[in-house]
């Protein structure tokens, strides 16, 4: 028996995730339906950015020249990224000492931060460090945010360089909130842009805990820095549950996966 189309969706991204790509006469054969009607399915998908379509099938999204501008991927993926931010305000304590790393998903964070005291909070991130001053002037949280100086990079909105990195490598901190292009379970966890992977490698060398949070369009993708493995990395925070083939391996890895409900993010 056939399936409803949001269900179908569901396993075509169940499968792109574990696999990095789907083919389409083997879509139709498993859930029993034509081969236009997968197409369709495909079709929409890559519409809203969750693949790419090729001959045959499709495959994981990726950005092979690099990320888009910031302020292109602002509103992409906004719910997810408001509930996964909120659940990682969750985890911050008073007194805590914090990075936080350039990314959409990040700004959502800085803005779930609330109630918190005596934080200090690094980043390299200007819509984060401008978000987070005011938040300061309206009480919203105490304590002192810093901004790490170098290059800007007037597209993505962030801080990095030589300058950037060896101002981060002076301080100890408590938590790192990484932002990712991909999370693989072989090659771990990577980026797109040189500089903000090299930002994102001292961040986590430098912090006690790391933090990586990604929305489901990251999983199973390999960007093209690497940053860390996923050894170094203690807890995912994600829109999506983890793929069951790779319980075993997050397990022995000491990887705490956090999946969020689109819900849980303020509207």
């Amino acid at each position: 028996m056939s399936i409803l189309a949001e269900e179908r969706k569901k396993v075509i991204i169940e499968e792109l995730n574990l696999y990095g790509k789907v083919k389409v006469l083997s879509l139709a054969e498993r859930l029993e339906v034509s081969s236009e009607t997968i197409r369709r399915d495909l079709d929409a998908l890559e519409q809203i950015g969750r693949l790419k379509r090729v001959y045959g099938g499709a495959v994981k999204q990726n950005y092979a020249e690099g990320e888009p501008p910031y302020y292109q991927r602002q509103d992409i993926n906004l719910a997810a990224k408001r509930a996964i931010g909120q659940r990682a305000a969750e985890l911050l304590s008073d007194g805590d000492t914090v990075v936080i790393d350039t990314g959409t998903t990040m700004l959502e964070f800085a803005r779930a931060i609330q109630g918190r005291k005596r934080l200090t909070v690094l980043t390299n991130s200007l819509p984060v460090a401008s978000l987070l001053a005011e938040s300061l002037n309206q009480q919203l949280f105490t304590g002192k945010v810093v901004l790490l100086g170098g290059e800007i990079n007037t597209e993505q909105q962030s801080i990095s360089g030589p300058l950037c990195e060896k101002m981060l490598e002076t301080f100890h901190v408590d938590k790192a909130f990484i932002s990712v292009g991909g999370i693989s379970l072989s090659t771990g966890i990577s980026d797109y842009d040189i500089n903000e992977s090299m930002m994102s490698i001292v961040m986590a060398r430098v912090s006690k805990a790391v933090f990586v949070l990604a929305d489901q369009s990251k999983i199973g993708v390999q960007a093209f820095c690497k940053i860390t493995s996923l050894d170094a990395v203690d807890v995912i925070i994600s829109d999506h549950e983890k793929p069951a083939s790779w319980e075993n391996e997050l397990e022995s890895k000491g990887v705490t996966w956090m999946a969020v409900e689109i819900g849980e993010g303020r509207a």
